[in-house]
């Protein structure tokens, strides 16, 4: 289902023909230094994590983290994957925050604003009125990218008492 169509970008939901994308993504290192290792070696786990993750959380809430696609001529569906972007409600925070990642080919482009304020304008539209993010410290690309959105700084957390910690980040839509 399309969620969100930008100039250079398509948002849609996530299915299982998305596995080996997705499984190529959260085994990116830079995923795993910034967001974290989700332990998924096989095609076969990333199936079931899709399936645990964005699929059910779609079909169970009406919102989850979306595919992004960069349409593109020449590739035989007209789109071609770069990451992914959309809304998550976690067990560790009260609210519904905002989430993304990118292949390395991606990044740096400008993509992961254009996905994301796609996102912000859509989340009202769905009944959500208040975003929070969480980042790494030390991504000094995500703080960026939250504060140019006009996401505000909050303060640090800990998610879970032994994680590294995390910058909080709220906007009100």
């Amino acid at each position: 289902m399309e969620i969100a169509r930008t100039a250079r970008l398509r948002l849609r939901t996530a299915n299982l023909d998305d596995t080996a994308f997705y499984y190529t993504l959260v085994n990116d290192p830079a995923f795993i230094e910034h967001i974290g290792d989700r332990g998924i070696r096989s095609l076969d786990d990333a199936r079931q994590a899709l399936l645990a993750g964005p699929i059910a959380m779609q079909e169970t809430r009406g919102h989850s983290l979306y595919m992004v696609e960069l349409n593109e001529e020449g590739s035989p569906d007209g789109h071609v994957a770069i990451g992914m972007c959309g809304l998550i409600k976690r067990d560790t925070l009260d609210e519904i925050d905002i989430g993304y990642a990118y292949l390395p080919d991606w990044r740096g482009q400008g993509y992961a604003f254009e996905a994301a304020r796609a996102v912000l304008d859509y989340a009202p539209t769905i009944g959500i009125r208040r975003l929070l993010a969480i980042t790494s410290p030390n991504n000094l690309a995500s703080n960026g990218l939250l504060r140019k959105l006009g996401m505000n700084f909050v303060h640090f957390t800990h998610l879970v008492p032994d994680d590294a910690g995390s910058n909080l980040y709220s906007l009100e839509l």
